[in-house]
């Protein structure tokens, strides 16, 4: 099957391409990017493929079946759009679009085209995420009548002034860029309750003196001192659904030196602290004893499951837990957040 990779940064050389690389049902043969030189280094680096700089010259090959869009969030829903009318297979990175309605109009074209349009919420492929969904699943915790999810980091705004922390670009801070993940992976878990109230705030605090700013790190580049900063660098929420409630603490930076990226799972027979990325403790009772165990298994690439997933499905016909018609739920979640934080009031969505 032959693919192509539009957007050559981060994301797609250290998750989709290698991953591509691996799969023997596909070949790469455009890397697509609007820097020249992003896009002919990955053709020096994997040694294949073409560079290219316009999208709409991939989408003009009736050769190419699927593209990876891992583009800037301001690019996802028109470059999606175009693909899948073009009748291409998409897989989108996360977040779908910087807003909900975005989101919408990537569904719409998805159900009119007929092709895939997967959306980059890896950690549904992710082992430990895959084990707590079954845990659940089972009745092992009983009842799941809260989740928590804490996604704090000291003070590690990334790329200050870039396209991180623009508005337009990204469509916002910590929440759209972390809190992505978190709800996801408690939705997809807890069985993708019905979202009935929003309530939260965003803040953006600590990032808005920009030149004043002391941190300890700084991923997505160096300060731009003459860019922008006009998203959250910190949020919180209550959501309360069909299933559980969901609490969320999340900051790019706080000025508590604290770093957390976990999510508990409170259920009234047991319960599961998920850190991040990694694996699970359970905590129980058992014969009028407390009891806390650590599964112990070998984690897969969650990255390389959502590529082979990814190419599987459009041979198949199988519609992944990843499709937008899930994520648009997320999506919604984390546009009432932002709602209820403007407005400074609560958001009844169901």
């Amino acid at each position: 099957m032959k693919v192509a990779v539009i957007g050559c940064g981060t994301i797609a050389n250290a998750a989709h391409i290698p991953s591509y690389m691996n799969n023997t049902e596909a070949e790469i043969k455009y890397f697509c990017d609007i820097l020249p030189e992003r896009a002919k280094a990955a053709v020096e680096k994997y040694g294949c493929g073409t560079a290219v700089t316009d999208y709409h010259e991939v989408l003009n090959d009736p050769e190419i079946e699927a593209v990876s869009v891992c583009t800037p969030n301001n690019m996802h829903a028109t470059i999606a759009i175009d693909a899948l009318k073009a009748g291409k297979n998409v897989l989108c990175e996360k977040p779908a679009a910087r807003t909900f309605a975005e989101a919408l109009e990537m569904q719409k074209a998805q159900h009119e085209s007929g092709k895939v349009l997967n959306i980059g919420v890896v950690n549904r492929f992710n082992d430990s995420v895959n084990k707590i969904k079954d845990y659940i699943d089972s009745g092992k915790l009983g009842e799941i009548y809260q989740v928590y999810a804490s996604f704090r980091a000291h003070r590690s705004i990334p790329g200050l002034g870039g396209a991180f922390t623009t508005k337009a670009i990204a469509g916002g801070g910590a929440l759209i860029d972390w809190g992505v993940h978190y709800l996801d992976i408690v939705m997809y878990c807890c069985g993708d309750p019905v979202v009935k109230t929003v309530t939260g705030q965003a803040f953006s605090k600590l990032g808005k003196a920009m030149e004043g700013y002391t941190y300890k790190n700084m991923w997505a580049g160096p300060p731009d001192y003459s860019g922008t900063y006009d998203v959250d660098d910190s949020v919180t929420a209550m959501i309360r659904t069909s299933g559980p409630v969901i609490t969320v603490n999340g900051a790019w930076a706080q000025n508590i030196g604290e770093e957390e990226q976990f999510i508990d799972f409170m259920g009234d027979k047991a319960g599961i602290r998920l850190q991040y990325g990694k694996q699970f403790t359970v905590y129980t009772t058992e014969e009028g004893s407390l009891v806390s165990y650590t599964p112990d298994f070998n984690m897969t690439d969650m990255f390389q499951n959502e590529i082979n997933s990814f190419i599987r499905c459009i041979q198949t016909g199988e519609k992944l837990p990843s499709h937008i018609d899930t994520v648009v739920i997320t999506a919604e979640m984390m546009q009432a957040i932002y709602d209820s934080s403007e407005q400074q009031k609560e958001i009844a969505l169901n």
